[in-house]
């Protein structure tokens, strides 16, 4: 079984002739390295000795264990991600799924050659006090045409961690707003605040789920659950945790098992509300990824998500749904949400990665009362907020979202194939759009074929006890996903 099939027409030149098509001969753009032909491996190991020198300097003023290798980025181009030993890798992981047009993408890179934009990314405001005059028409232009159905209103922010952070405490302020009514706030819950207890600081809770990531910071790691080594020696809260549904693959041969799994976890959530409830921390929130993502990327099914939102809306409990590393268009829609039909709108939705800044949106319900509520310093960076609207644009133009469901459906059969091939080896085929992952039988032998993807020119990812996680970027096209698979099926067969 062979998959290869290139195409000869280098990326970087595919993007600048539909520039030209597009009427856009005038600008003079960045000369970008044309993207490679096919992965090239010059070292015997990766890292490569320049990639260890570098480490150990760095080495020398901070951690640096979860380095994997130190880039080129002057000479990445496209897919390809190109290392300081001169390895050219294909790049199916992009920054852990951060990267939507690839490297060097000449659109993006004569961004900053405007006179305006620049003066946007040097001027970085304190957008909470001092915004830009442009900043109402970019959100309004930019963030909000791709909102979520239903969602009118965002909080921008820097990363995802703090996107969940804040998002938390807006449902917080949101779920105390419903108890309060119309009273005043009273002055024991002024100055109980100050000294952390109630009533000012109430007894709350974010109910979150088994194999969840949600960040790295301190009240986003009570629902991160994905790896010991994020939580180990870090304080957190008493806030309850369900079990997310565990499927049995394929799908369509496991079709009543896998409902019964659905109903078992729902009533589990619906159980542990009612627990926190009597415990004296009701859940004013439920936190979940349409897909966990760190945790073994994990899916749920439609039916689950619906029922969840049923269960979060009998409660009163807000539903956010964290979009962070789904949203953007890898799954074939722009959030992942949106394949799950849900009968609302999710109450909130996080996001940051592909769309370059971090942020939430969310309706009116949940836009504090008073100022600085919601609030730090920069909340977000109009100098990405330009890069996005490019990325976007190039998105439409280019037909992105198409290019991903076709890509995605060559790197997901060929991936099933090579299941069926090993089956003593992989197993577990899923995912959306090019939002993919393989099992394989443990966890030594996934690290195994990581490794050696890598030393034949594919950087991918590990997640979960024993997942291989495929993060392409939006413009890894049918003939990428054929060099993934020839030489995926050479590791395979080496093992």
């Amino acid at each position: 079984m062979r998959f290869l099939g290139l195409n000869k027409l280098p990326i970087a030149q595919a993007h600048l002739r539909a520039l030209n098509n597009a009427g856009v001969n005038s600008v003079k753009f960045y000369s970008a390295t044309a993207e490679p032909k096919e992965p090239v491996v010059r070292t015997k190991t990766i890292p490569g000795p320049k990639s260890v020198e570098l480490n150990k300097k760095l080495g020398e003023i901070q951690s640096t264990g979860s380095i994997q290798y130190f880039a080129d980025y002057e000479k990445s181009s496209g897919n390809y991600i190109q290392d300081v030993d001169g390895n050219v890798l294909l790049d199916v992981y992009t920054q852990i799924s951060s990267v939507p047009l690839g490297y060097n993408h000449p659109r993006l890179l004569n961004l900053f050659k405007d006179d305006k934009n620049i003066k946007t990314l040097v001027n970085r405001p304190a957008l909470g006090v001092f915004p830009g005059k442009e900043w109402p028409d970019k959100l309004q232009s930019i963030l909000l045409q791709v909102a979520p159905k239903g969602l009118n209103k965002i909080t921008t922010m820097m990363c995802g961690s703090c996107s969940n952070e804040n998002a938390f405490k807006s449902i917080f302020i949101w779920y105390q707003n419903k108890v309060r009514g119309t009273a005043k706030l009273t002055e024991d819950e002024i100055c109980s605040c100050m000294v952390n207890m109630p009533p000012g600081a109430p007894e709350l809770s974010i109910l979150s789920f088994k194999g969840a990531f949600h960040g790295r910071t301190l009240g986003a790691l009570s629902t991160t659950h994905s790896k010991y080594i994020h939580k180990l020696d870090v304080p957190s809260f008493d806030w309850p945790i369900a079990s997310f549904p565990q499927y049995k693959y394929p799908l369509e041969e496991n079709v009543a098992e896998n409902k019964k799994e659905d109903e078992k976890c729902l009533a589990e959530v619906a159980d542990l509300i009612e627990v926190y409830k009597k415990k004296g921390k009701p859940v004013a929130g439920v936190i979940i990824e349409p897909i966990q993502s760190e945790g073994g990327d994990n899916e749920a099914s439609p039916e689950f998500f619906q029922g969840l939102q049923r269960i979060c809306k009998q409660n009163g409990s807000a539903l956010l749904i964290d979009e962070v590393q789904t949203g953007g268009g890898s799954t074939g829609k722009f959030w992942c949400h949106e394949h799950f039909n849900l009968e609302s709108p999710p109450d909130v939705v996080t996001f940051s990665k592909k769309l370059q800044l971090g942020g939430y949106f969310h309706n009116d319900d949940f836009v504090p009362k008073e100022p600085y509520r919601i609030f730090n310093t920069w909340m977000g960076d109009p100098g990405k907020v330009i890069i996005l609207e490019e990325i976007l644009k190039v998105i439409k133009e280019e037909k992105l979202m198409g290019n991903v469901a076709s890509a995605g459906k060559v790197l997901k059969d060929g991936l099933l194939s090579l299941e069926k091939e090993f089956p003593n080896l992989l197993n577990s085929t899923r995912g959306r759009g090019t939002y993919l992952a393989v099992n394989s039988v443990n966890g030594k032998v996934r690290d195994s074929i990581v490794a050696n993807l890598k030393l034949n020119g594919i950087q991918t990812g590990g997640c979960g006890e024993n997942a291989i996680r495929f993060r392409p970027a939006l413009v890894f096209k049918e003939h990428h996903a054929n060099i993934v698979l020839d030489r995926f099926r050479k590791v395979l067969k080496s093992l």
